[in-house]
């Protein structure tokens, strides 16, 4: 599991909402079963509301953010 990915399910359990933004890429793509879900704002509206993610089936990163994290 990448660092980036680490990083940012630690940040979500401490609610730390500015280090979450800065981990995501501004037009990320988030699928969990039953949900799909695009843009920075809709992700981090999602992971306010739990529960915390946990890693990954696949991710992808661009410029060092989390563009696409799809879990089943």
């Amino acid at each position: 599991m990448d660092q980036i990915v680490r990083d940012v399910i630690d940040a979500v359990r401490r609610q730390d909402w500015d280090v979450v933004k800065a981990l995501l890429h501004p037009y990320p793509h988030w699928s969990e079963p039953g949900t799909a879900i695009r843009g920075r704002r809709n992700v981090l509206a999602r992971l306010a509301a739990g529960p915390v993610p946990g890693p990954p089936d696949f991710h992808e990163l661009r410029d060092g953010q989390v563009y696409r994290w799809t879990s089943s």
